[in-house]
């Protein structure tokens, strides 16, 4: 997600900060934006070079590196503890009148912001994946954010060549909170055995127009990711967002989905999109029972 938010960013002209945990993943992501570039280039997105594009991208290790930045967005794992500390960490050196986002798929926007010395400089913006290709990015306002930031963030949004949403605070949003419960019912027939994956998935995208069914879907954003989310709505909003056994199972397998090469579908890799286009149609797993065997 942080590497498709940088160049979106870059593409649209802004000059980009990446700040990784290490030197290692400071050197994965400058070689993942590189590519995705490279890409929009080729493809003719954009008439700038790549050289040029590149030149306004820098990457380094140290929070100090954000010093001057006008807008930060966290894009860590869906962790609360984890974006609580790294968006603490930024704020510190941010100049006070920076503005601080979130790209959380479901964690509140308050209660982020509790954390926070100027919560009223901050909000979510919650992109999607794959982030180059996606039209879509949710304005999250939470109970602090100023109606000026609110204004900035539209702009911002649609300086980008997307289409901004407004969504007040609530766990899940307004995607998310969709999305995940289309998704574990999928997920749930499965499991029961009222259709196969590629059955299931055809069902919405032939039957109501989706644009990719619900399990595909939850193989390109990472089962991992999925069972994060739904683990914290279920806390927030009950059970109807308690997590299918066949969802657990999988994740506790190493089954994340596209990332690791399998999860409701096998993914070669020879057929797996890049992150501006998509992918041939991949190949059904076999379905797991609700122990988590295989037939």
């Amino acid at each position: 997600m942080g590497a498709g938010i940088a160049h979106a960013f870059l593409v649209a002209g802004s000059a980009v900060v990446v700040v990784e945990r290490d030197g290692e993943q400071a050197a994965a992501a400058t070689n993942r934006i590189r590519a995705s570039v490279t890409r929009s280039v080729e493809r003719g997105s954009t008439t700038v070079t790549e050289a040029d594009l590149m030149s306004g991208l820098t990457v380094g290790t140290e929070m100090a590196a954000f010093r001057g930045c006008g807008l930060v967005v966290e894009a860590v794992p869906e962790n609360p503890d984890l974006k609580m500390e790294a968006l603490r960490s930024v704020e510190a050196v941010l100049d006070v009148d920076a503005a601080l986002a979130s790209t959380t798929s479901a964690i509140s926007i308050d209660e982020l912001a509790a954390h926070l010395a100027r919560p009223e400089f901050f909000l979510g913006l919650h992109f999607f994946n794959p982030v180059p290709a996606s039209t879509l990015v949710e304005v999250v306002l939470g109970g602090s954010t100023t109606p000026e930031l609110a204004a900035l963030a539209l702009g911002w949004v649609g300086a980008l060549g997307k289409t901004p949403i407004t969504v007040t605070d609530a766990p899940g949003f307004a995607s998310s909170r969709l999305g995940v419960t289309v998704a574990l019912e999928a997920i749930r027939m499965l499991e029961d055995g009222v259709a196969s994956a590629a059955d299931i998935d055809a069902a919405m995208v032939l039957g109501y127009r989706f644009p990719v069914g619900p399990l595909r879907l939850t193989d390109q954003v990472g089962l991992d990711v999925r069972l994060g989310i739904a683990e914290y709505l279920h806390t927030r909003l009950g059970e109807r967002f308690a997590p299918p056994q066949l969802l657990r199972d999988k994740v506790a397998r190493g089954e994340l989905g596209r990332k690791t090469g399998r999860g409701f579908f096998d993914w070669d890799p020879s057929r797996v999109a890049d992150l501006t286009g998509s992918a041939q149609p991949p190949t059904p797993s076999n379905p797991a029972t609700r122990d988590g065997n295989q037939p």
